[in-house]
């Protein structure tokens, strides 16, 4: 099984549901996401599998976030990809891919329901 996490070492939660998953003995391919962010074809995949929107994927309290004006309700979904793409910061994680599914790990243990 090949299993993804879009993981931030200094986000406790981050951390947490890659212990969850190398102690159900998952070694998970492990994607550093703010050194190499998705691109707008994968973000928009990860986004269906999460049968999210866009600004749920979204950390709105990201100093990132007002700054840039995301929080203006005519932007598009388009756009605010794109803006994830160019501040990956601003992505909710970790994010966990496994069995064409993903998973947010808040709580970490809810990665297990797509293993």
């Amino acid at each position: 099984m090949n299993v993804q996490i879009l993981h931030n070492p200094r986000c406790s939660k981050s951390r947490a549901t890659l212990q969850v998953l190398k102690d159900n003995g998952v070694e998970p391919e492990i994607i550093l996401y703010l050194d190499t962010p998705p691109d707008v074809s994968q973000l928009t995949a990860i986004l269906g599998k999460l049968n999210m929107q866009p600004r749920d994927l979204m950390r709105k309290g990201q100093s990132e976030y007002k700054e840039m004006g995301l929080d203006d309700v005519q932007l598009s979904n388009d756009q605010l990809v794109a803006a994830m793409v160019k501040t990956p910061i601003l992505i909710e994680r970790p994010i966990v891919l496994a069995n064409d599914k993903a998973s947010i790990g808040r709580p970490p243990e809810s990665v297990l329901e797509i293993l």
